[in-house]
């Protein structure tokens, strides 16, 4: 097909003499507009022996990176979107780890390498962390393309001075090379190239009828001449290139316009304009239609101030690639459009119900049993936010939909934070107040560590909201600005302002809504479960005394036996 980047690609993957094969490899080769607009994507990785969970790295990291760099939007950079991928997926690692039994023992963790190759328009650029390699072809050699990453210890052996998973902040070297058709590039793992020189390696590739039989033929005489560890190859060879008119449209989408004024009937790639849903100072919202399937999406605009703001788009763009990259039903869809954009706008699935805010204007008093229900699924959402090392930073009733059957979604990504890919090194707590601060958490305000304890305290404040009517701290928590202020925070027990409740269910909310992140439940799981069945040792607690179940009620006995004593007294005064 004229005008579009092809390449010919060959693969082979081997244990060799080893039980299990801790590398993984994989490509992806897209149809047009994706071809264009994000080129062709391979890569390999290789785990370390030492390490008996390093084949579940290698297959993550490989996994990741070939889907979330196409769930990237069209408008980043190659270099911006792997990076920022491969940054995700590094702190995902890391955090798989810290959380294992070996914590302490790095070696023995979520650790692998990583070498990856994507091919876009008359370009090429390399990813590389590790000792894997990444060769050119250069006439009758191979010429090698990246660095091994490895500290000597003495003549025989070595470490990985860098590799994913290693650590919370992730060195990737990255080269773009100009291509030129015929071009052929080979990646392979240390258990290949320390076998099989470079001679033979393109030897292979000129004697065999198709590169998936050169890939074999060179693991197959790096196992002849002793190899003891996994192998794997690949090679790809550029069969055809684009243009430079098709690539400066390519480039053209990073400066894309912002949209024309949309009303109802205007019609924007395809899409119809039905009606407006919602408007801010930060954004646009519309209900559209695909002229070409009947379904309905939301069309997301940025105002014209912030769309002229270049970190304002960053952060517009990374609220779409956050949408595609999580997949739960209690989290809104996001969507690529059908064609190239003519213009900033991001497209979402269409919920046909009521925010949260809404719901309980019309259900002021809802039931336990509602309340549980409706936690509970906000709850999974946001588990699918945190096994990805995300934080959605601004839950609160407005973000929450509730669909005509009484299903959950969470909405709104434009505060979530992703592990990996802040831009400076600063303390979260550096960073400007994202959330809304009436659901937001103590230690957002005082520069603490931010974890997902912060989404935790933020769905603990609507409960106590749905079941109250009221904030458990009222106004007060936005106002603390120090450690010493917090410590003076007073939970108001949910019971003062509605006595039905169980008498433990106060106890498991101003767990979840302590002032301190670390005295909160660890998991959401914790949570859920206690708001249906508490805790055996709250259940075990002596009943509090009425003055805490119900203060007015108490004060109400109070002066009722005042009175009753006082009469008692005149009666016997006057006897």
């Amino acid at each position: 097909m004229p005008n579009l980047l092809t390449i010919s690609l060959g693969q082979y993957s081997s244990a060799g003499r080893k039980p299990r094969n801790q590398d993984f490899h994989g490509a992806c080769i897209p149809e047009p507009p994706q071809l264009t607009t994000k080129g062709i994507a391979l890569a390999l990785a290789d785990g370390i022996s030492s390490s008996d969970v390093s084949h579940i790295a290698s297959q993550a990291t490989v996994a990741s990176f070939l889907e979330d760099y196409y769930c990237t939007p069209e408008t980043w950079s190659v270099k911006q979107s792997a990076q920022r991928v491969l940054m995700a997926t590094n702190s995902w690692l890391h955090a798989q780890t810290s959380r294992s039994p070996y914590r302490f023992d790095k070696d023995r963790g979520y650790v692998c390498t990583l070498s990856a190759l994507v091919f876009k328009g008359q370009q090429g650029h390399l990813f590389h962390v590790g000792d894997a390699r990444i060769y050119r072809r250069q006439g009758d050699r191979l010429e090698p393309l990246t660095e091994d990453h490895r500290h000597w210890l003495n003549r025989d052996e070595s470490l990985l001075s860098r590799a994913m998973g290693v650590k919370q902040h992730l060195e990737i070297d990255y080269q773009r090379l100009a291509l030129t058709q015929g071009d052929t590039f080979v990646l392979a793992t240390d258990g290949v190239y320390e076998f099989c020189d470079e001679p033979t390696m393109v030897a292979a590739i000129d004697a065999a009828a198709n590169l998936d039989e050169a890939a074999r033929a060179i693991v197959e005489q790096a196992l002849e001449r002793g190899s003891d560890d996994n192998l794997t190859v690949q090679v790809a060879r550029i069969d055809s290139l684009p243009d430079r008119a098709g690539q400066s449209n390519v480039q053209a989408l990073a400066q894309l316009p912002p949209p024309p004024p949309l009303e109802p009937g205007k019609v924007l790639d395809g899409y119809r304009v039905v009606r407006k849903l919602h408007a801010s100072s930060r954004s646009h919202v519309y209900l559209v239609q695909d002229g070409a399937t009947g379904e309905r999406r939301v069309l997301k605009t940025l105002s014209t101030e912030l769309g002229a703001d270049p970190a304002q788009v960053e952060r517009f763009l990374t609220e779409e690639w956050i949408a595609r990259r999580i997949a739960s039903p209690q989290v809104a869809q996001s969507f690529p459009p059908e064609g190239e954009r003519s213009c900033l706008y991001t497209l979402s699935e269409y919920i046909q119900g009521r925010s949260l805010s809404q719901w309980l204007r019309d259900n002021p008093r809802p039931s336990l049993t509602q309340v549980r229900h409706i936690v509970e699924q906000i709850a999974q959402g946001l588990r699918a936010f945190h096994r990805l090392e995300m934080l959605h930073q601004d839950l609160r009733p407005d973000n929450i939909m509730i669909d005509d059957n009484d299903a959950i979604k969470i909405i709104d990504f434009g505060s979530t934070r992703v592990a990996g890919l802040t831009e400076t090194d600063a303390d979260p707590g550096d960073e400007p107040l994202l959330g809304t601060a009436q659901y937001t958490a103590p230690e957002y305000f005082v520069g603490g560590f931010i974890s997902p304890r912060a989404d935790l305290y933020s769905l603990a404040v609507i409960t106590y909201q749905m079941l109250t009517g009221h904030m458990p701290y009222g106004t007060q928590v936005a106002k603390a600005r120090t450690r010493a202020a917090q410590h003076k925070l007073r939970y108001q027990p949910a019971m003062t302002h509605n006595p039905a409740l169980p008498f433990w269910l106060d106890d498991v909310l101003k767990k979840a809504l302590h002032p301190n992140p670390f005295k909160r439940y660890a998991e959401l799981s914790e949570f859920t479960v206690n708001l249906r069945q508490p805790d055996p040792a709250l259940l075990n607690k002596t009943r509090p005394a009425l003055i805490e179940r119900n203060p007015v009620r108490f004060w109400q006995v109070c002066s009722l036996a005042l009175a009753l004593t006082s009469l008692g007294l005149l009666a016997a005064l006057l006897h």
